[in-house]
């Protein structure tokens, strides 16, 4: 960590405030994104798909639990894996308790992974967490919505992850869907994010980026590690 100045309180009121204009005009942009994430053209889900939950089999429509946007987690985990990757655990520590919040307003959040359904039961105890967790295993959900990826995928090296703007190593990637039902039960894909777009989502990143010692990642193999 490099050595900081040490000023009186009003210098540092003053730096504090030159700072702050610095944030209002990355309120305004991020306004201004969030908006403009809201106009998005949407694309209507023709495709239908079924995962298996505790009430047994469920479509993508029982996923909406009657509220009209649903927001899937894609945590990585797949069948073949003992545990979830500890990275999404992480996210999932956040949003656990957010749940009710979201359904106050009109909005599900549920996580989606392609391990079967008593492996994801038997982690979710083991973290403690309460969220609906659904197994899409034996579906294309995950291939279709991009986080999960044969073996030819990864041997050719193509694009195929975050939009076809890189490639990806392993057979499972983090991601975040969208979704919108309209009164007719018509279901549109509205917006995914992927890598760094899923940052916005975890608060602990942001409570971190608030010290001065940051997210303490220097040396890890990866960001999120």
């Amino acid at each position: 960590m490099q050595p900081h100045k040490i000023v009186s309180r009003e210098e540092w009121i003053e730096a504090r405030k030159a700072h702050m204009a610095h944030e209002k005009e990355y309120t305004r942009a991020r306004d201004r994104l969030s908006e403009e994430r809201r106009a998005l053209p949407w694309v209507r889900v023709d495709k239908s798909y079924v995962f298996d939950g505790p009430q047994g089999k469920q479509t993508l429509a029982d996923l909406f639990r009657g509220r009209s946007q649903l927001v899937v987690q894609h945590f990585m985990f797949a069948p073949d894996w003992n545990e979830g990757c500890k990275s999404c655990s992480f996210w999932a520590d956040g949003f656990e308790r957010m749940i009710p919040h979201l359904a106050a307003r009109d909005t599900t959040l549920v996580a989606i992974s392609r391990a079967p359904l008593p492996k994801l039961d038997a982690f979710k105890a083991r973290m403690g967490w309460t969220f609906d967790w659904f197994s899409s295993a034996g579906d294309d959900f995950n291939y279709d919505y991009a986080v999960s990826f044969r073996p030819e995928d990864i041997e050719s090296g193509a694009g195929i992850y975050n939009f076809g703007t890189s490639s990806f190593g392993i057979e499972e990637a983090p991601g975040i869907s969208v979704f919108y039902r309209d009164e007719t039960g018509d279901i549109f894909h509205t917006y995914s994010c992927f890598a760094r777009g899923l940052d916005m989502m975890n608060a602990a990143y942001h409570y971190l980026d608030l010290t001065p010692l940051g997210r303490h990642e220097e040396g890890l193999p990866y960001p999120m590690d």
